[in-house]
């Protein structure tokens, strides 16, 4: 195992986190009901088989949580990806792992404020978008900085409202399919609306896939969490399984609901980002529209406060391991302010730059899918490194320490193939970037 550098009392972070507060956590990074803007492609992508992309893609993710799972028992500490490959392959991979990862931490939130932003600008015209963005992460930074668990107690408060939110949309929706009957045949969101066709499913499941980013926050709560590593493993998978329950209900229900077929919208681009709020409007009415949009915006700002938090622990890692300036490994009372302060910083700035400009969240959005996907082969790398090739449990067993981390890496490394050129080069940049910061590490360490 790479050696274990010296924590300091001002190093630590308290164990305060319980089993639902990290299902809190996972749950809104995530969002119960990230399929609303996505749905229109992916429905016109898979031929009308929406529901069954997202089934085959909660398969395929399970094989991540699931290396996730392995790797949370041998380090259970903060950092996530970057201490589970630090620990298996070692210094290099390892640090290759948290730089990637950090594209991942912390963009996405600023994705999510983003959204929030355009979501009330819609209910508030007079308000331009990049206040709104502004005032979002200051409300949550500050939330954050007040702690993790006063932060999961808020967070449970935003989770069930919009837990609810589904649950009207649910009812509504099943109230108005056995009144009305549906507009597409009841088994349509499995076999498709127009001919069942295998390559455009998963084509489309290379999309639905990055609904799920997010559940592996939970782990980056390693050191924060009471009744040990255990109970993170479990989280990890139940919020997976839970995240695909509702992604594949709410999906079929507005499919059955969709006013215009697959090819439809297929035809039409530009329809496929409202088509989940246009179903609604047309099967049930404005006023579930409205509600559906309010919650939204206040649950896009409370995933972006998870993302903070996860990327305000992967900086504290790294700076705790002198991968990054050993300041961002400063706690006060047990929070890390510093780590947090700055992934503010960061996450504010790229949100309010997108916020104001027209193509802002075409730009974020192709970066920030690729550092993660690209974390996620190496701790599957890193499963197979420590239980088979070091062998540091005993023999490996061959179906969770070989067979699954390869199967979850295939998926990986096709979904990162199917992403825009775009991402692709950005990956390529941000990964060029850190292996220049490593070499220069490398290159400082052996001077002293």
């Amino acid at each position: 195992m790479a050696q274990e550098a010296q924590v300091g009392e001002h190093e630590t972070l308290r164990r305060n986190l319980g089993f639902r507060d990290l299902v809190v956590y996972g749950l809104l990074f995530i969002a119960p009901m990230a399929p609303v803007g996505v749905f229109g492609t992916l429905d016109a992508k898979s031929h009308g088989a929406v529901a069954l992309v997202y089934l085959v893609a909660t398969v395929a993710m399970a094989f991540t949580a699931f290396s996730y799972a392995q790797m949370v028992r041998v380090a259970p500490r903060a950092g996530s990806v970057f201490t589970y490959a630090r620990t298996a392959l070692g210094e290099g991979p390892g640090f290759v792992a948290g730089w990637m990862a950090m594209l991942d931490y912390l963009l996405i939130p600023a994705v999510a404020y983003l959204f929030a932003g355009i979501a009330m600008e819609a209910l508030v015209p007079g308000v331009d978008r990049w206040v709104w963005t502004g005032l979002a992460v200051v409300l949550t930074t500050l939330l954050n900085l007040w702690g993790v668990r006063a932060a999961a107690r808020v967070g449970f408060a935003v989770l069930a409202m919009e837990i609810a939110v589904l649950l009207v949309f649910v009812v509504s929706a099943i109230v108005v399919l056995v009144r009305d009957g549906a507009r597409r045949d009841w088994w349509s969101p499995l076999t498709g609306d127009a001919g069942f066709s295998a390559a455009a499913v998963i084509g489309a499941v290379s999309v639905a896939v990055l609904s799920y980013l997010g559940f592996d926050a939970i782990a980056s709560f390693a050191e924060e969490v009471t009744g040990g590593s255990a109970k993170v493993a479990r989280a990890v998978l139940f919020c997976l399984a839970l995240a695909g329950v509702l992604f594949v209900a709410q999906t079929w229900l507005v499919a059955l609901l969709e006013p215009v077929s697959s090819a439809e919208l297929a035809a039409d681009p530009a329809a496929q980002g409202s088509a989940f709020y246009d179903a609604v409007d047309a099967g049930v009415g404005d006023w579930l529209h409205d509600l559906v949009a309010v919650s939204k915006a206040i649950g896009a700002a409370f995933a972006a406060l998870a993302g903070q938090a996860a990327g305000g622990r992967l900086l504290f890692a790294m700076g705790r391991e002198r991968r990054l300036p050993h300041v961002l490994a400063r706690t006060d009372s047990g929070v890390p302010r510093v780590a947090l302060l700055v992934s503010a910083a960061v996450t504010m700035v790229a949100a309010v730059w997108a916020a104001r400009r027209d193509d802002g969240l075409d730009h974020l959005v192709s970066v920030v899918d690729i550092g993660a996907l690209t974390a996620f082969v190496l701790l599957h790398a890193s499963v197979v490194g420590w239980f088979a090739v070091r062998r540091m449990a005993g023999p490996p067993r061959w179906l969770p320490h070989l067979v699954a981390p390869a199967v979850g890496a295939a998926i990986l490394i096709a979904v990162i193939v199917e992403a825009a050129a775009s991402a692709q080069v950005v990956g390529v940049v941000w990964l060029g970037i850190g292996l220049i910061v490593l070499a220069v590490q490398g290159t400082r360490r052996a001077v002293r």
